[in-house]
């Protein structure tokens, strides 16, 4: 059986839902888990496998692809990219396509 995240990993993740539209700095997500960043970081890495920075990366990642699969006319990857803090965009492509498997210029047309 699978042991539950701590309540500082818990915490980290609501705040980054709760802040998701803004941009956010791992100092913040250190204050908001009332831990040291180590203890942060080994919570993270034990129950979600990543970095907390990694974790905000793949939820942001997550809301570019769907906001892509829903795009209207006149939309464009750019756009919804920096909707959601991303403005590297040949990074983000990189990062996009490790995600998902597919460039998001063809999650784009896939949802047209």
């Amino acid at each position: 059986m699978q042991q539950s995240p701590p309540q500082h990993v818990r915490r980290v993740e609501r705040f980054i839902a709760d802040h998701i539209g803004r941009p956010i700095t791992l100092e913040e997500l250190v204050e908001a888990s009332g831990v040291s960043a180590r203890a942060l970081f080994d919570g993270f890495r034990r129950f979600r496998g990543c970095s907390p920075m990694a974790y905000l990366r793949s939820v942001r990642l997550d809301r570019v692809r769907q906001d892509l699969l829903a795009a209207r006319d006149g939309e464009t990857v750019t756009s919804i990219a920096c909707r959601w803090g991303f403005y590297q965009f040949g990074r983000f492509a990189g990062q996009y396509r490790q995600a998902y498997g597919e460039l998001p210029s063809e999650t784009l047309r896939a949802g047209r």
